[in-house]
């Protein structure tokens, strides 16, 4: 089956105020492609969840953002992209801020169909003071409570990989894959961008067939 679509073509398929999320992680491997493609579109009102830098920056500065949920949004030598810095001190964009951990945590749980993952991490600190729709659970084995992390649901994931083929067989041969993988699970369908767009027999060879995905609807080469 062929699923080779262009950005524009994928961008078309979005709709107003639907939740997003956008893989890699900060200014690294992000679907530079299909962020440009809503920047020309008429999309708004967007939830956007990220491990956010320049795709971040830039929609808030587009003014497509209505809510916000990240861990950071940051360019690594600049702490905080400048976009999104000013966009939260005007109050532009509603943020649901919490830590890496509880980030993946909600992807999990949107993964799994469960709708929250209990969890240590944000006890004791300013997550749950900030985040009051985030709730405590009793723990039915012990008198512990736990911070219980809901599940955060995307309509559709934007991905950038190494490489990709027309089935939407994916590769991203470097160390770290991030979050990338749970961003598709978490969403109803997902859209990936690739370096580069290889024939179906690249991903036989045995060294190649190691790292390998898939996606619902790959897009076309950024």
């Amino acid at each position: 089956m062929n699923k080779l679509i262009t950005a524009g073509a994928a961008v078309a398929q979005l709709r107003d105020g639907m939740t997003i999320g956008i893989g890699g992680w900060g200014p690294r491997r992000k679907p530079m492609a299909l962020v440009r493609e809503i920047l020309r579109s008429p999309l708004k009102d967007l939830t956007v969840v990220s491990y956010g830098g320049a795709d971040v920056g830039m929609l808030c500065a587009a003014g497509k953002v209505k809510k916000l949920v990240f861990a950071f949004v940051s360019l690594d030598f600049i702490p905080l992209e400048p976009y999104f810095r000013a966009a939260r001190q005007a109050g532009a964009i509603d943020v649901m801020e919490i830590d890496e951990g509880l980030l993946l945590l909600g992807l999990k749980a949107a993964a799994m169909r469960s709708p929250f993952i209990p969890t240590r991490t944000g006890l004791g600190t300013d997550v749950l003071r900030c985040n009051p729709g985030i709730r405590l659970v009793d723990s039915p084995y012990d008198d512990r409570q736990w911070v219980a992390m809901p599940a955060l649901p995307l309509d559709a994931a934007l991905l950038h990989v190494d490489r990709a083929d027309v089935r939407g067989v994916c590769q991203v041969k470097g160390p770290d894959v991030y979050m990338d993988d749970w961003y598709a699970r978490a969403a109803a369908r997902t859209y990936v961008t690739c370096d580069e767009l290889v024939e179906p027999g690249y991903f036989e060879q045995g060294e190649e067939a190691r790292r390998i995905g898939s996606s619902k609807h790959p897009a076309a080469p950024s």
